[in-house]
């Protein structure tokens, strides 16, 4: 068995004629711009926000493909990592017939986006040490078993997922294998970037909005091979990145220094706040992490988040999560912040 693009497509997606915008059939440079019902004036904020953005993207994907050695045509470009998995959602399953796979805990989005698009979603929970069950995994899939979506390193359990796991699914599964690497700059981890080329079925996900501090802009990234990314490209709604988000991406592109200083920064703080949680009372485990928040076990995970909350302190309550009884996702913030939370922690097991 091999993998087969064309046999993964959903039959309306291979049919679909996608939306051509004016900035699409338009190539090149030009003075006067009468193409595409824009407002000539210019706009009560800046004079260039009253024209379309570029569709596609190309001055983000021309930096990207330096920073991240991979062709730009094997980038996709997403209003946040969100509109990556609904578009690959859209694009390769059938609705009421197709289904995914995820390895609770994960991510919520993949579960809502499938939902959303009336595709079944089949959990096979991690293992007690949040690692995949390969065998659970291998007796879920059937014919119809589209994607599998692997979080890693995993919101919110913060471990990175076996290498090796991963490698044994892209050696054996030819349907799409989605990778989140959301969290990927904070771990010591490889990506699988690089691995896109030797694996056709292989989609990595990451963002802007973690390492890189960058949010509010809503920018996602999708990388594979090309015939994956064309067929993206085909789905996506035609200026779905904002021109202000690109004007911003670019210029944070130039401070890679920047952003690797700031990593660093989060990394030695994660460290001295796992270090100082461990000595309390309330906390019974604190979970290795990859990421730029800690998973921490507590003796009472309900109490603890009403008693933040009235501090002004906002953690995650994960109580209701497979395998994450009792505990909170806490994100690893200013020394100033972690402070406060370690604080009003003490004064709490001091009553």
């Amino acid at each position: 068995m091999q993998f087969d693009l064309n046999a993964l497509i959903r039959e309306n997606i291979k049919q679909l004629v996608p939306y051509s915008s004016a900035r699409d059939e338009f190539k090149g440079e030009a003075k006067v711009f009468l193409d595409a019902n824009e407002n000539g004036l210019g706009s009560p904020l800046t004079k260039w926000y009253n024209r379309y953005p570029d569709p596609q993207q190309i001055a983000i994907k021309e930096k990207l493909s330096f920073i991240k050695q991979t062709p730009a045509d094997t980038i996709f470009i997403g209003n946040g990592s969100d509109e990556c998995i609904d578009v690959l959602i859209r694009s390769f399953c059938e609705p009421r017939m197709d289904n995914i796979i995820i390895c609770p805990p994960t991510y919520g989005m993949y579960e809502v986006s499938a939902h959303i698009n009336d595709v079944e979603v089949r959990e096979i929970p991690l293992t007690p040490g949040f690692q995949l069950d390969l065998q659970a995994i291998e007796e879920a899939i059937d014919d119809n078993t589209k994607m599998i979506f692997i979080c890693s390193p995993n919101n919110p359990t913060g471990n990175s997922i076996d290498r090796q796991d991963i490698e044994m699914i892209l050696n054996n599964y030819f349907g799409i294998v989605v990778i989140d690497e959301a969290y990927i700059n904070f771990s010591r981890q490889r990506s699988f970037v690089p691995d896109i080329k030797e694996y056709p079925q292989l989609v990595v996900l990451q963002t802007f909005s973690k390492a890189w501090g960058l949010a509010a802009l809503r920018v996602g990234l999708a990388f594979a091979q090309k015939n994956i990314i064309s067929v993206m490209n085909k789905v996506k709604p035609p200026y779905n990145i904002n021109q202000a988000s690109q004007e911003w991406i670019i210029k944070a592109l130039e401070e890679v220094g920047q952003v690797n200083d700031m990593i660093r920064n989060i990394v030695a703080e994660r460290s001295l706040l796992e270090k100082s949680l461990s000595e309390l009372r309330v906390v019974e485990q604190v979970y290795p992490s990859d990421a730029n928040f800690l998973l921490v076990k507590v003796t009472d995970a309900n109490g603890i988040y009403q008693y933040l909350l009235e501090k002004g302190i906002v953690v995650r309550n994960r109580s209701s999560v497979i395998l994450c009884n009792d505990c909170l996702r806490i994100t690893i913030g200013t020394t100033i912040e972690n402070n406060q939370l370690l604080n009003a922690l003490k004064v709490y097991q001091s009553v």
